[in-house]
């Protein structure tokens, strides 16, 4: 007869650990942030946006090229993403001053010159594999080359992959939150009804990596059939972020049937320092087999992001409920998450001020077996009590 291990207990005697937190920092991180699907801003339209605690104007020029500027006109406050495209300028809804995407009033159509002083707040972007992006700097520098978004491998350019299934949804908290996931191996059991199997995080520079392999568990299955996905057995993923808000998931998802190569994006960009916006999708390789049909294709990996999004809707409820916490109390079998933060950090810091620390190769992987055999005993217990209540 086997002995369970049980948790020890250590005390300090009746001392309370207090939670710390300061407010959300109101700098917004530096880098390249994704800012939605090209598709959705080539409709002949100025789109706005409110990102790093302004309201900006996306727009495409004659030649297709995106522009981002700041949405208020530098005339008399014209909301820039109300008003029209005509050629390569954007014009402003109240007194028609036409704005290029450099930033320069082009011309005033009622007027012999334009002042020297009409120039408006340009945003570096970036095109790349169906998403735009934009580039934050709170110094007010140019696009780091170093910290460019890597070419997806795979995805909706690659032959053979369906386009992106697309979801964003607005979040009320700081984004902070959300990249502490990435250390954040428990969780998986408890929001995302998975067993880890194995679980390691790199961060070096200015990428943060998780490699997880995992299996699903059998308790959960109910919540898929809802939603007519197939059953998935597990998953082996290689995830990085690349900067502070980009990451791009190499997701190959275990059927009974066979694998299925995705790329999962997870991406967000903020709103201010108390929301973000989250978006994420799936792009999926058509398998051997599969369906031939491109729209079925699509149609499979909808229900795909569909059983993703219920992994995200459900952080987004902890997001909701729970604290700002600076202090964390971590046991043992938690992840690295101060060192996360650290390297973190860099990206709410002066480039002069980065501190080798924020930047150099941390490496830290999670021993799962002890809580995998506390989990594997809780889902046991689940399916024997399942099965007498249908019994009863």
């Amino acid at each position: 007869m086997s002995v369970l291990e049980t948790t020890v207990l250590e005390t300090d005697g009746d001392q309370v650990r207090r939670i710390e937190y300061e407010a959300a920092p109101t700098r917004f991180a530096r880098g390249w942030h994704c800012i939605g699907l090209e598709r959705t801003f080539r409709d002949g339209k100025p789109h706005s946006i409110t990102a790093f605690g302004k309201k900006l104007a996306v727009f495409a020029d004659s030649s297709g090229s995106l522009k981002v500027l700041d949405a208020y006109c530098r005339h008399m406050g014209g909301d820039l993403s109300q008003g029209t495209i005509k050629g390569d300028e954007i014009a402003c809804p109240f007194h028609d001053w036409r704005w290029g995407g450099d930033g320069r009033c082009k011309q005033i159509p009622y007027s012999r010159r334009v002042p020297m002083r009409a120039r408006t707040q340009a945003w570096p972007t970036m095109l790349q594999d169906g998403l735009v992006f934009v580039w934050n700097d709170p110094e007010g520098n140019p696009p780091i080359p170093e910290q460019v978004i890597p070419p997806i491998d795979g995805g909706p350019g690659t032959p053979g992959w369906t386009d992106w299934a697309w979801y964003e949804t607005r979040v009320e908290t700081n984004c902070r939150e959300i990249i502490d996931n990435l250390v954040d191996m428990a969780h998986f059991f408890y929001v995302h009804h998975g067993f880890p199997t194995y679980f390691k995080n790199v961060f070096e520079a200015h990428t943060a990596t998780q490699l997880q392999k995992g299996i699903n568990r059998d308790d959960m299955r109910p919540a898929e059939k809802k939603i007519g996905a197939p059953k998935r057995l597990g998953n082996t993923s290689a995830a990085t972020y690349h900067g502070p808000s980009f990451m791009i998931d190499d997701l190959l998802y275990h059927y009974a049937d066979g694998d299925v190569k995705t790329v999962l994006i997870n991406c967000h960009y903020p709103i201010d320092e108390n929301s973000f916006v989250l978006m994420y999708g799936i792009s999926m390789e058509r398998p051997d087999g599969g369906p031939e049909d491109p729209e079925e294709a699509e149609r499979l990996t909808q229900k795909m992001v569909d059983t993703v999004r219920l992994g995200f809707e459900q952080d987004v409820e902890i997001w909701k409920n729970k604290t700002r916490i600076d202090n964390p109390l971590l046991c043992e079998e938690d992840g690295p998450v101060y060192q996360l933060r650290r390297w973190y950090e860099q990206f709410y810091t002066d480039l002069d001020d980065i501190a080798p620390e924020m930047t150099e190769r941390f490496e830290f992987e999670l021993d799962t077996a002890r809580p995998n055999e506390a989990w594997r005993r809780e889902v046991e217990e689940n399916l024997a009590r399942r099965a007498q209540e249908q019994d009863a």
